[in-house]
């Protein structure tokens, strides 16, 4: 290419330095002459490169630029086959564009596409039916601006996207929304929102049915484990060959009432976003609290329970909830520690919250078993249900004590070797005395 440059040139300049010099040869001025010519030269390339500035500044797409001949005619027709080249690339990339807008157009599920500042770009037909999201008015507007929902604000400014959010439209409460958002390019985000409501309708219909099943079996429940503790305070007047049988009826009706107040529990704790009651609880008196039931529950099995606790650190919240919490963890972790075995529980704060770990010795889980280990009513052995005497829901309570906190459970454990719960408490939860 540079060779090409170089032969125009010489190929222009060579016939103007002839003529110079035969002008010369006439007039006998060849400084001049030669000077004159290449002055006109100059003079004329200047007048194609300002030909050309006022078509960059003035440039639009779909104009060619201006015509020339000799070594500006090569510089236009190469910018010309850049320029349909271009033309050719932009038709396909807005082919592309418009295929996607209109699939997404089609979409039952709303997509939403904010720049880095979260300011609204562009949104499909079911963004204006699910969200009342109007063309062009709310177009640069922040999104923040328009879903106003608290829930909305609070995820969205954390900016921790690993979960979808439930909650009802800004339009229509009856409607329950579930937000996913994505980032992607220079920081801008893509949000997906899917109608849930017939989801929450069935999971709605499912809590209350448990709540009632349990709370309508809980009259009967006692009633039978009154007259099998009346029974058995008068165990020398009853036939012994009912006395075994009668024991195992109250230990099954006592098992069945854990199950049924861990049920009204659970149930409690999903119809509400937030905690009974908000004030500081000193948790270092709690875990001591649930040590002590935890030493009784070890009973002759002679666990060694450490516990180090801050007591410079509070944690705003329920105390009940919280305490139900802990003592989950700490009793489970007695439940599935062979005898002689050792159980840590530690509670500390820093920079990033507070902190409680309950560490033990026991049987250990395997790692595929983890992610499910907070499902309600999930067993990693089911045989290890009558051994224990567990009702399978003590981690759900966990998750949802939890999520009432704005906390999570982190989980690791290795089989034979124990396992690790720590919860994590964000900063605004922890109070110093």
């Amino acid at each position: 290419m540079k060779h090409n440059w170089l032969g125009l040139l010489l190929r222009s300049l060579l016939p103007l330095i002839g003529c110079c010099l035969l002008l010369g040869l006439i007039t006998g001025a060849y400084g001049w002459s030669l000077a004159a010519g290449l002055g006109a030269y100059l003079i004329w390339h200047l007048s194609q490169l300002l030909r050309l500035h006022r078509w960059l500044k003035e440039y639009q797409p779909d104009v060619p630029p201006p015509d020339g001949h000799g070594l500006w005619g090569d510089v236009f027709d190469s910018i010309y086959q850049v320029q349909r080249r271009d033309q050719r690339v932009r038709g396909r990339l807005q082919a592309v564009i418009d295929r996607v807008q209109e699939s997404t157009a089609a979409l039952r599920d709303a997509v939403i596409m904010l720049d880095q500042d979260g300011n609204l770009e562009w949104w499909n037909r079911a963004a204006e039916t699910l969200i009342g999201l109007k063309t062009p008015q709310d177009s640069g507007q922040p999104i923040s601006n328009l879903i106003r929902h608290p829930r909305f604000k609070e995820y969205f400014e954390k900016g921790n996207f690993q979960e979808p959010l439930d909650i009802p439209s800004p339009i229509n409460d009856r409607l329950h929304l579930q937000f996913y958002v994505t980032r992607y390019g220079n920081n801008e985000q893509l949000v997906l929102v899917r109608n849930v409501t017939r989801i929450h309708q069935l999971e709605q219909m499912r809590k209350d049915f448990v709540a009632n099943v349990s709370h309508e079996l809980r009259t009967p429940l006692t009633v039978i484990a009154g007259y099998l503790e009346t029974l058995l305070d008068n165990v020398e007047e009853v036939n012994p060959r009912w006395r075994r049988a009668l024991q195992q009826m109250q230990q099954q009706a006592s098992r069945m009432q854990n199950l049924l107040n861990d049920l009204l529990l659970l149930a409690k704790l999903e119809t509400s976003d937030d905690p009974a009651e908000t004030q500081p609880v000193a948790v270092d008196q709690l875990l001591q609290s649930i040590k002590s039931d935890a030493q009784a529950l070890s009973g002759e099995r002679n666990h060694r329970i450490l516990l180090e606790a801050d007591p410079r650190f509070r944690l705003r919240g329920s105390e009940s909830e919280l305490r139900s919490a802990f003592s989950n963890l700490i009793f489970n972790a007695v439940k599935y520690t062979p005898a002689e075995g050792e159980i840590r529980i530690r509670w500390w704060a820093d920079g990033k919250g507070g902190h409680l770990s309950v560490q033990d010795t026991g049987i250990g889980i395997e790692a595929k078993h983890l992610p499910r280990l907070t499902e309600r009513f999930y067993r990693v052995d089911s045989s290890r249900a009558s051994n224990t005497g567990g009702t399978g829901l003590g981690l759900a309570i966990v998750k949802h004590v939890l999520i009432h906190h704005h906390a999570r459970l982190d989980i690791s454990s290795e089989p034979g070797k124990g396992s690790t719960f720590t919860c994590h408490f964000p900063v605004e939860q922890v109070v110093g005395r």
